[in-house]
């Protein structure tokens, strides 16, 4: 269930999503729209993946500590 969420999340569209520091936004700018996209794509990517990790390990976390509770 939680992967198709994150699934669904990924694949429809929610507007523009701002994933840049100041330091980057300016960058971006200076770039033009199209890398400026590809840019801001590049870090919403990279942050995913940490984030995604540390979301199933504390599910994982608390369904064993659910399981043991109920034993």
């Amino acid at each position: 269930m939680f992967l198709l969420i994150v699934i669904v999340a990924l694949l429809v569209p929610g507007g523009d999503l701002l994933a840049q520091c100041s330091l980057c936004t300016k960058t971006a700018q200076q770039l033009g729209e199209g890398p400026a996209k590809g840019l801001n794509n590049g870090i919403l990517m990279l942050a995913f993946t940490p984030l995604a990790l540390g979301a199933f390990l504390g599910w994982r976390w608390w369904r064993s500590q659910r399981v043991t509770e109920e034993n």
